[in-house]
């Protein structure tokens, strides 16, 4: 693959907004490796895979398990995750495909206030928005360490 563009040298004024959005989700009520349960799964379904790596090691930096890991694309069909992960999986879902049935926002609600249903949502953008410029600005998978970016 030819060289792109290095987003992370070039574009540090418009990434400020994104390290911002990142600070004040540090400080967000919901738990840490809810929100890494959330970037890995959003990072799968884009096909992200400098994020998926990065969110990998940052989720078992965090005492994630390899089994939850691993089976997150099936999160339906396992046991292992609560119901407020679940929720907010399927949350996580809706907002990246951009359907958001009344139903996912029912199930959401009861799990989450709405405060951090809004950090949830800007938490799910904005990993979005993260994907989308590794997929156009690729890093290479395998060189992200856990506390790089923070």
């Amino acid at each position: 693959m030819e060289q792109r563009i290095n987003v992370h040298e070039k574009g540090q004024n418009a990434l400020k907004t994104l390290y911002g959005i990142g600070g004040y989700l540090k400080k967000s009520t919901i738990e840490k490796s809810l929100f890494e349960l959330v970037n890995f799964r959003v990072s799968q379904m884009n096909g992200c895979a400098y994020c998926l790596d990065m969110h990998a090691k940052d989720a078992r930096a965090n005492g994630e398990t390899e089994q939850r890991l691993y089976g997150l694309s099936a999160w339906r069909e396992t046991p292992y995750y609560t119901e407020r992960e679940r929720a907010a999986l399927a949350w996580a879902e809706a907002v990246t495909s951009c359907q958001v049935p009344d139903a996912v926002y029912g199930d959401a609600t009861k799990q989450f206030s709405d405060e951090e249903l809004i950090d949830l949502t800007f938490a799910i953008t904005t990993i979005n928005t993260w994907n989308r410029l590794n997929l156009a600005f690729p890093n290479t998978p395998g060189t992200y360490f856990v506390g790089q970016f923070g």
